[in-house]
């Protein structure tokens, strides 16, 4: 079974910061792509960072320079480091990963960003 559970999430003024955290049961994690997403109120779910087995890292466009996507193997657990943050930054991040053809989801966490 594959359990994803997000932490770190809360309230930042514009131009602070915030890491989160994405726990992983599975078996097998350092193998894993593991994922950050994000859906704010109105808009669909959009990719923030991905990271791959070997590091290899990508970005979506809005947060490039700004976010870094990260990997402890030994603890099982995926970051993000979210600097700089903006108001339309602010919306439910979630984890996710792929088994096979399966998508895992977090519940999420909530990223408020004040102006």
């Amino acid at each position: 079974q594959v359990q994803l559970v997000e932490s770190g999430g809360g309230l930042v003024q514009a131009g602070g910061s915030l890491r989160l955290s994405c726990a992983a049961s599975l078996s097998g994690f350092r193998f894993a792509t593991m994922g950050w997403y994000r859906q704010a109120p109105g808009k669909q779910r959009e990719l923030v960072a991905r990271i791959t087995s070997d590091g290899s890292t990508n970005y979506g466009d809005d947060v490039k320079g700004r976010f870094t996507i990260s990997r402890d193997n030994a603890k099982n657990t995926v970051f993000l480091q979210m600097n700089s943050l903006k108001p339309e930054d602010t919306a439910v991040y979630y984890c996710k990963t792929r088994r096979i053809t399966t998508d895992y989801w977090g519940q999420g966490t909530q990223v408020t960003v004040s102006s």
